[in-house]
């Protein structure tokens, strides 16, 4: 990758510094393209740099010491959080509606979401054979879902976004474990979808 030109120039021995300003003032996770423009550094060698500070956070780095953060991959580019042996803790210290748990209705809610995507409000109700609105609308103030468009009846689609990716600590979709397993035979997920389809244009 070819840096702008105007991209300032860090000295090698700042260069960590430099990244985890960048990091701690980051409210979205950072993509290695960003990182690689600001520091002036091509891709590979942003990749490397932060693969070396995601070491070093975690004490496995020569001579490191174990920190209460880490810097991990999440949708697509580098975030620091909390260490995950201090979830408990952190979890009680953050209070306030922005930070409490999913419901069990909300999960699964969203977890339809997340494999179907982009699926209407109806299919939604359809599969969890509950009204979902008040989950749906729940999901999208959290930032887990959004709206994408619309089916030709008119039936808003939604899907999840980035601060989901973040919310299961993964990078892709690609991620998300397979379904197979757990799914009934052909023939009753043919029964299901016409009951579905059947439910949504009623």
């Amino acid at each position: 990758m070819s840096r702008h030109q105007d991209a300032p120039v860090v000295p090698r021995d700042q260069l960590r510094a430099a990244a985890e300003a960048i990091l701690v003032v980051a409210d979205e996770p950072v993509p290695t393209s960003a990182l690689a423009e600001a520091l002036g550094l091509d891709e590979p060698a942003a990749t490397g740099l932060m693969k070396d500070l995601a070491a070093e956070y975690r004490g496995r780095a020569p001579g490191a010491r174990v920190h209460g953060f880490v810097l991990r991959r999440a949708a697509g580019g580098w975030r620091l959080a909390s260490a995950p042996e201090h979830s408990g803790l952190v979890e009680r210290f953050v209070v306030g509606g922005a930070t409490a748990r999913l419901s069990q209705a909300a999960l699964e809610t969203l977890a339809v979401i997340a494999y179907r995507q982009p699926v209407t409000r109806a299919r939604i109700a359809a599969i969890r054979g509950v009204n979902v609105d008040s989950v749906v609308r729940t999901l999208q103030a959290r930032g887990l879902i959004e709206e994408v468009g619309a089916e030709p009846t008119g039936a808003l689609l939604y899907r999840t976004t980035t601060e989901f990716l973040e919310f299961l600590g993964i990078d892709t979709l690609e991620e998300l474990a397979p379904l197979a397993p757990y799914l009934p035979d052909a023939s009753t997920l043919g029964e299901i979808e016409t009951e579905m389809t059947a439910r949504s244009l009623t």
